[in-house]
């Protein structure tokens, strides 16, 4: 895979107005383009195509998480807007994940995140999921790719063990990546580009490290030539 078509640059802008501008600079530099909650509540799926226009696949990355009857509406949904990968949470079961595979249909992979890169081992055992983070992941990621799950969404710090239990098939995309010396922000389970995909990453997804960079493209190349040396 080019060093550039591993990049999904996030479009985290309330609305498309703001990420337009961004968007249009950043697609000639990055494989693909993510639309999460924050722009697909205020602009609903005419975001996708907008951003579908530019070129570039879309990673619609809504984390759905209800009954399978409404997952399956929802994923049906979402391949009419032009996306080419959604997201759903893996702990919503294999049914859930079974009826998103169903929804979505042939034009749109199914990721199903394992556990959010937000989370750290003493928030995983106050919401009851039982860890370490790490046996968390891959029991969610083989779960999921059982149910039929094209991918999985998991931090730079279980891509190993999850490749390792999942095999070469499902596309792995990989949030928590921070260039070295990036801030954190409210992501705790983080690695540098090149280590998330010496690890066994495929695609790796980058928001504020490329949307509040002073120059998002050079930021984009720059990430891109140093995962182009990873063996």
């Amino acid at each position: 895979m080019d060093p550039q078509d591993r990049i999904c640059a996030a479009l985290d802008f309330a609305t498309w107005p703001e990420a337009s501008a961004f968007a249009r600079a950043v697609a000639p530099a990055v494989g693909m383009l993510k639309v999460g909650l924050e722009l697909f509540a205020a602009e609903g799926p005419p975001a996708v195509r907008a951003a579908a226009a530019l070129g570039r696949p879309v990673f619609l990355d809504l984390k759905l998480h209800d009954i399978p009857n409404t997952v399956e509406g929802a994923a049906r949904s979402a391949a009419a807007s032009g996306a080419a990968l959604l997201t759903v949470h893996a702990s919503g079961g294999p049914r859930m994940v079974e009826a998103a595979v169903r929804g979505a249909g042939a034009r749109v992979r199914i990721l199903a995140v394992t556990v959010l890169t937000s989370l750290d081992e003493p928030q995983l055992q106050r919401i009851g999921l039982a860890g370490p983070a790490e046996q968390a992941v891959v029991r969610l990621a083989r779960l999921a790719v059982e149910a039929g799950a094209g991918g999985l969404v998991c931090s730079p710090l279980e891509v190993a063990a999850v490749r390792a239990a999942v095999g070469p098939g499902p596309l792995l995309v990989v949030p928590g990546v921070r260039p070295a010396g990036a801030a954190r922000g409210d992501q705790q389970r983080v690695a540098t580009p090149a280590e998330a995909v010496r690890a066994g990453a495929d695609v790796l997804v980058l928001g504020r490290p490329l949307r509040d960079a002073a120059d998002p493209v050079a930021a984009a190349r720059a990430v891109a030539a140093e995962i182009a040396g990873v063996r």
